[in-house]
């Protein structure tokens, strides 16, 4: 599964990807304007410096737009196998989707909240599909039966397309990806931080810390 961290804060991102073992990257508009950040072009070529995949929004009004803003992002100088570039789920984003595939592009077709987007998603081709898990709960939707749908039908129709768990907002989310099979997870940084922690670990660190010195 790979292993994405969903941030647009660079003291964040300097640090997770100091870890040497992340895959990639996911950016989002709200996270960019929740940070502050107003350059966006600037900001989003140093990102693709420092990470090794970088999702970014492709956004347009229509699938000419979509695809023009895609192409305007590799123009300042992305690395079209080293980018991902992140659509809403909709006609017109899936017959973008569609036409940057052909072109040799990468792209996660996302704010997926139903199985039939999804649908149109994998029959476009799209590299990623990705349902919002946090935000489908908090409107009290069974957001991991709509993930097991999507792993379920990837795997019976042998679709080119991997499921991306997004919207996480807790350890337990990260398990329900695991257990669920998706090809995908993207994470925050306070929930990665969380993923190594156990109570019963640091007892048992604390012990071999302490009969290390009693052998010395």
């Amino acid at each position: 599964m790979e292993l994405y961290l969903d941030s647009t804060n660079m003291q964040e991102i300097e640090e997770a990807f100091q870890l040497g073992f992340l895959s990639g990257l996911t950016t989002t508009p709200t996270f960019m304007h929740r940070d502050g950040i107003t350059d966006i072009d600037n900001t989003i070529v140093k990102l693709s410096k420092i990470v090794p995949v970088l999702q970014v929004e492709a956004m347009g009004e229509n699938a000419d737009t979509i695809i023009k803003e895609a192409h305007r992002l590799l123009k300042l100088g992305l690395d079209k196998s080293k980018t991902v570039f992140k659509i809403p789920i909709s006609l017109e984003g899936a017959k973008a989707c569609k036409k940057l595939i052909d072109e040799g592009l990468l792209v996660n077709l996302h704010l997926v909240y139903t199985v039939q987007q999804a649908y149109i998603a994998f029959s476009a081709g799209a590299t990623y599909v990705c349902p919002l898990v946090g935000r489908l709960q908090d409107q009290g939707h069974d957001a991991l039966s709509l993930i097991d749908q999507c792993v379920k039908a990837v795997n019976k129709y042998n679709y080119n397309t991997k499921i991306m768990f997004s919207s996480v907002r807790h350890p337990e989310h990260v398990r329900n990806a695991i257990n669920l099979g998706v090809h995908a997870c993207t994470i925050p940084w306070k929930v990665m931080k969380e993923l190594t922690k156990s109570h019963l670990t640091d007892i048992g660190t604390q012990q071999f810390f302490e009969h290390t010195k009693l052998m010395k």
